[in-house]
């Protein structure tokens, strides 16, 4: 989860945060379960902010624009078929596989569909 570009909370600010929900009754350990909901609350709450802003940047005939903006701040990781052809071209970039092979490789994982 820490690829995400959003940062977190620090533990401090979200122990103080479920101090405040609950007040001095209630006593919640922030192990890392409690950690990981705060921190997609946080995402959401960012992706959501990000997603309005971008509609309003749309609205005013700039989608490309809109495109650019979220793909950078909401980069997506590369998917297993991207990582693989990748490392094929690093392999044979430095020599440790022929590029015959590396071409039949290639074809095969062109065929299979990216997820």
């Amino acid at each position: 989860m820490t690829d995400h570009p959003i940062s977190m909370p620090s533990p401090e600010l979200a122990a103080k945060w479920v101090h405040e929900i609950y007040g001095n009754t209630v006593v919640i350990p922030l192990q890392k379960p409690t950690l990981q909901v705060i921190e997609h609350a946080v995402r959401w709450g960012a992706d959501q902010e990000l997603e309005a802003c971008l509609c309003e940047v749309s609205f005013l005939h700039s989608q490309a624009l809109a495109d650019r903006v979220r793909e950078k701040r909401r980069r997506q990781q590369p998917s297993l078929k991207e990582k693989a052809l990748k490392g094929l071209a690093n392999m044979v970039e430095r020599g440790h596989l022929a590029s015959d092979l590396a071409a039949d490789l290639r074809a095969l994982l062109e065929q299979v569909d990216d997820e």
